[in-house]
């Protein structure tokens, strides 16, 4: 049961339950009005943030999609630029391409012109080695057939001679020598030069001794050395006394004679170790000469027969010098002769130049008409038995 004032209800009675629902029905809509509006509230809160939020979101998006406009259009740029640089690389990539190219085609010409010319000149110089082999291979039969030769005493002998010859014929006149001559005791000297007295002739012999200077150089132990000096010595003292005995020959040829060795290293051999030998050779009147000390001789022997020859034509130069003479003295006469005619002619001009000043000065006067200053010896030119004639 319900008191409401002075009235009380009973739950049992319809319409207090009728109204106590109607009256929970009207609480419990009012509750959900009320909660309705609450939440109608917080809807409208929320909506008004997710509306400031959307704008927000709005505004983002309009900001994204104008930066990607601005990022398209950049691209855009940026593709463009990439595309006009991209174009500009394969410009001057090409322009270069090209100039590596013609530098390369210059460079690969250049290369094979040189190329050619240095094969060219290779073959030339593989000629030149072809020839110089060639002349080598004929220089090496040259050698062995020298070494032949100075193997044989007798070819050995012919080739000083030749040696001898040849150094001979260029120093000297060639009346100035005989080669092979044969002298009064029947020997034959391998060259004699015909100096005047004092000295007079002179015999040049040649002499080579090989064998033994080849032994002395090939010694390996002191005996062979001794034994090869010994031999040296014994062979150019048996040379030495052979040209002393049969080509000085008192009142036929000079008091002294020659030995050519047409070897430098023999030469030299002798004066370095052997003094004794050379001292010999001064003892005997044999002196030793090497192809230069004897072109030297011969220089010497050379002025030795200008002089001879001179003072055999110092005759004849005093006839002509004679001759000379009076042909001076004609052409002194001559020019005094002239130096007359030239005073004659001289004198002549004189009075022809002083006729022509007085015939001046007389026409002068006449061109004036002084007739009455002519004095009467001016009258008439007298004339002189130079004008007479």
């Amino acid at each position: 049961m319900i008191q409401i004032g002075e009235q009380s209800y009973s739950f049992s009675d319809p319409l207090v339950f009728v109204a106590l629902i109607g009256a929970g029905g009207l609480v419990l809509l009012v509750l959900l009005l009320m909660t309705v509006l609450r939440r109608a509230g917080r809807s409208a809160q929320v909506a008004e943030i997710l509306a400031q939020q959307m704008s927000g979101m709005s505004r983002t998006v309009q900001g994204l999609s104008d930066g990607q406009h601005q990022l398209f259009g950049g691209l855009t740029s940026v593709t463009e630029a990439q595309a006009q640089q991209q174009a500009r690389t394969i410009q001057l990539m090409e322009k270069r391409l090209q100039a590596v190219t013609e530098s390369l085609n210059q460079n690969l010409t250049s290369s094979a012109r040189n190329t050619a010319q240095s094969l060219g000149e290779l073959q030339q110089r593989l000629k030149t080695i072809d020839k110089a082999q060639e002349n080598i291979t004929k220089l090496s039969g040259d050698v062995l057939s020298l070494q032949d030769i100075l193997s044989n005493k007798q070819t050995r002998g012919a080739f000083g001679e030749i040696q001898l010859n040849d150094i001979v014929s260029k120093a000297l006149p060639s009346d100035s020598y005989s080669f092979q001559h044969t002298l009064s005791n029947g020997r034959r000297a391998d060259c004699l030069i015909h100096l005047p007295n004092p000295p007079g002739p002179i015999v040049i012999d040649s002499k080579f001794p090989l064998e033994p200077y080849e032994r002395l150089r090939a010694a390996k132990t002191d005996g062979d050395l001794a034994a090869a000096a010994r031999e040296l010595r014994t062979a150019v003292k048996a040379h030495i006394k052979a040209i002393s005995d049969r080509y000085i020959i008192d009142g036929e040829t000079a008091d002294g004679a020659l030995m050519f060795l047409p070897s430098e290293a023999v030469y030299a051999e002798l004066h370095a170790n052997f003094p004794e030998i050379v001292r010999d050779g001064f003892a005997a009147r044999v002196w030793i000469v090497s192809p230069t000390t004897c072109m030297a001789t011969l220089n010497t022997m050379r002025a030795i027969l200008k002089d001879a020859r001179m003072r055999e034509q110092a005759g004849a130069i005093r006839a002509t010098l004679r001759l000379l003479h009076r042909d001076v003295e004609l052409v002194a006469e001559r020019v005094d002769k002239l130096n007359t005619h030239f005073g004659q002619a001289r004198a002549d001009l004189e009075g022809i130049t002083t006729a022509a000043e007085r015939a001046g000065k007389r026409a002068a006067k006449l061109d004036n008409f002084d007739f009455e200053e002519l004095a009467p010896s001016e009258g008439l030119p007298q004339l002189g038995p130079e004008a007479a004639e």
